[in-house]
């Protein structure tokens, strides 16, 4: 695919369209989920300009990782992924 300048989207749709056209082409494992055009959860998670977040299944965070990429660590992130699935380290 030819990636390019994505437009900043206007709608929720256009966001929502863009969201699944990168789930699909870059084949992604995982759910996707798209913020609201006020940006709230951006904000709240202050995800830029990178950041590591695990939620669980019930929807709470189980792993957040400082601002990167200098001060995340992907290898905490690991163990506190296998711990949520209940695996050992």
């Amino acid at each position: 695919m030819n990636w390019g300048l994505v437009e900043d989207p206007v709608t929720l749709a256009e966001r929502q369209k863009v969201a699944s056209t990168c789930v699909a082409e870059l084949n992604l494992p995982m759910p996707a989920v798209v913020d609201k055009l006020d940006d709230k959860v951006n904000q709240a998670y202050q995800g830029w300009p990178d950041r590591l977040y695990l939620v669980g299944k019930d929807g709470k965070l189980t792993y957040a990782g400082g601002r990167g990429p200098f001060f995340f660590s992907c290898d905490e992130l690991e163990i506190s992924i296998k711990k949520t699935l209940g695996q050992s380290k």
